[in-house]
């Protein structure tokens, strides 16, 4: 990956404390998983920013490299890549997602 590219990436996960590089945007999913992770940080009223990697073919290579994470949506947590829909399904049925918000947006 070229500098510029991993510099464009890591100035959208700083950009907010919740990044969801996702298939469309908050308000228009363009698939299943972007939506599951959308509703699911809907239904916790917790604010977040999308990026639409259909929009920006690098990006939506890139940042599967920059996270070593094949599939598209990837959620950060405070610049921290927590991982795609599977998972934050599974944090939110176990509780552990509100308490990891809870820090990330207290801080």
């Amino acid at each position: 990956m070229d500098a510029q590219l991993k510099a464009r990436i890591e100035a959208l996960i700083a950009a907010s404390p919740i990044v969801v590089f996702m298939k469309g945007n908050k308000l228009m999913p363009q698939c299943g998983f972007s939506n599951t992770a959308v509703q699911i940080f809907n239904t916790l009223g917790v604010p977040f920013e999308t990026f639409d990697v259909l929009s920006d073919p690098e990006i939506r290579q890139g940042i599967k490299d920059f996270s070593d994470w094949p599939t598209i949506p990837q959620v950060y947590l405070k610049g921290e890549f927590l991982g795609g829909s599977d998972i934050l399904i599974e944090l939110y049925n176990s509780g552990e997602l509100q308490e990891k918000l809870e820090i990330v947006l207290a801080s």
